[in-house]
């Protein structure tokens, strides 16, 4: 827990105020010895070569041999195959630690999305407006946090920037921003406050996948990112649960001190133990730590000579303009785009239908509407153990069989061909049972069914992503955010006007008709999308 402190932003803050006395490094030891790959009069090892150093290591910790490029500089990496500031090298514990605080992060920003809806019916009131313009302080969040990654996703590649400021910052401005939320008296300025919310929290939504893929190997990640989707996807879910009773019993403020409450404590932990996860950054401070050290300068990281390379213009042009590029050439993978902002759209939906249904017919309460969305877990539930174990006993011993680089990224969708089925059945159960004459549970288990599907089809395509265009993932994951919100944000103002028009059957089971459309399209790409790739002119070049 010692260097989790020392890496966190706290401790960097320490070692600055005290000129780096406190939190010293490896390096900054009187007993540090610089490596014999790293003196500058040692001839050029081999590329992948590796040396036992004798007494200072066992026989079991390979030391690495630096590379040396053609002009003479000196790739600093890490000194052995299990060098403790290697990520992937950290223990258990710390890798937990971090994914459960990563985890809380990004719960707190979901969650702080749908906290609002509990207070909608009270802003209505007091301020005058109407259902669907009340509506937009859930619309303009949702549309906040798709807009923010499109700039903090490339800043997070940076290596000379890396995670952790930008998380620690934007969050210190959410949890600020908080507070006027909860104060604030006109409904201008909640918009305004509510798009900003969103905005500064999307770096965890934009980024902690990034950061699991930092310490997390290929057969973990799957796992790891089910279950962080799954609390991702369960924040909106959970929030008319926990503002529904308070905003009941006290006034529309409680939701927006409340998601205070959950925001300001995880920001502490952050501040005090959550370090630096990137590689590329890791490595860019130890080589300056080293060229402090010797006086050289021919010690550098191998990220921060390609960073030198990079220009503004062509980090936004591969944020902005590439991903949608792609998306143009690549039908394979605008389909993914289309098909996860609509299965997004249409679970923000439910803010809407949920109080039409659940209080229009069966006669909840404000708290009892909340509980209602409980649904939504057990179809989450249901859908991580299910997706998990295909990936136990299915995947990962069929992957593990095949030859590296063999497998093609297609083979990542297979789940979703199953699941892509639960969508639709899902809605046409709640849209046709949501009625007086029958029981409200049967209607909710259309939910819980179409969560099921909404949430493996979603993991599908986050792992699919990665795998097509591996240079381009970042920028990928940040446009599809994107799309998935604007959709999103869409939704919560078209879906009141739409089921009260077509009412709830007709509605829904329109949102449905669309998800049966999706199914054809998801059996092409898994059997042609790879062919579809190939003809890309943009895959090619």
């Amino acid at each position: 827990m010692r260097d989790i402190f020392r890496d966190s932003t706290i401790g960097q803050t320490l070692r600055f105020l005290t000129c780096k006395r406190l939190g010293i490094y490896l390096e900054e030891s009187q007993h540090f010895k610089l490596p014999d790959g790293y003196a500058q009069t040692k001839p050029e090892p081999p590329e992948d070569a590796a040396y036992d150093p004798g007494s200072s290591a066992s026989s079991s910790d390979k030391q690495i041999k630096p590379r040396r490029t053609e002009d003479g500089t000196i790739l600093v990496t890490w000194y052995s195959e299990n060098d403790p500031d290697n990520p992937h090298n950290w223990s258990f514990t710390k890798k937990l630690w971090i994914s459960m605080l990563l985890l809380v992060y990004t719960f707190s920003v979901y969650i702080g999305s749908s906290l609002y809806t509990a207070s909608e019916p009270d802003i209505v009131k007091i301020f005058g407006v109407s259902d669907v313009v009340a509506s937009l302080g859930l619309s303009l969040y949702v549309i906040g946090y798709g807009v923010g990654p499109l700039l903090f996703s490339p800043l997070s590649e940076i290596p000379a920037i890396g995670r952790n400021p930008q998380y620690i910052i934007t969050y210190i401005l959410f949890v600020i921003l908080c507070v006027p939320t909860s104060l604030v008296n006109n409904f201008a300025g909640l918009l305004v406050l509510r798009f900003l919310l969103g905005f500064f929290g999307s770096p965890g939504l934009a980024t902690a996948g990034a950061s699991y893929g930092d310490f997390c190997g290929a057969v973990e990640m799957p796992y790891v990112i089910a279950l962080w989707g799954g609390g991702a996807t369960l924040g909106p879910a959970l929030g008319p649960v926990v503002g529904g009773f308070a905003v009941q019993s006290m006034n529309w403020r409680w939701s927006s001190w409340e998601l205070l409450w959950l925001s300001g404590p995880t920001l502490l932990m952050m501040f005090i133990a959550l370090p630096e996860t990137s590689s590329d950054t890791i490595l860019l401070q130890r080589a300056k730590r080293l060229r402090a050290l010797t006086g050289r300068t021919d010690l550098k990281s191998e990220s921060e000579i390609k960073q030198s390379q990079i220009s503004a213009r062509r980090i936004t042009f591969n944020a902005l303009i590439k991903p949608w590029e792609i998306n143009i050439l690549d039908p394979a993978m605008l389909f993914t785009t289309i098909y996860t902002a609509l299965i997004y759209g249409i679970y923000y939906s439910f803010f809407e239908s949920f109080p039409l249904v659940y209080q229009g017919i069966y006669g909840f309460n404000l708290g009892q509407i909340g509980l209602a969305f409980l649904a939504v877990l057990v179809g989450l539930i249901v859908a991580v153990i299910v997706y998990c174990a295909y990936f136990y006993f299915i995947a990962d011993p069929k992957m593990a069989k095949a030859e590296p680089g063999t497998v093609p990224p297609e083979a990542r969708l297979w789940p979703g061909l199953v699941a892509t089925f639960a969508i639709p059945i899902g809605l046409f159960i709640f849209a046709w049972t949501a009625r007086k004459s029958v029981h409200w549970i049967v209607s909710l288990v259309g939910v819980a069914i179409s969560m099921l599907g909404v949430f493996i089809i979603t993991q599908c395509m986050f792992i699919y992503l990665p795998f097509t265009y591996p240079k381009y993932s970042g920028s990928l994951f940040a446009a599809n955010g994107f799309a998935r919100s604007a959709f999103a944000a869409g939704a919560i103002l078209y879906a009141r006007p739409m089921f009260l028009r077509l009412g709830i059957p007709g509605g829904v089971s329109l949102l449905g008709g669309l998800t049966i459309l999706c199914i054809f399209g998801m059996y092409t790409i898994y059997f042609f999308g790879a062919n579809l790739r190939r003809r890309s002119k943009f895959a090619v070049s």
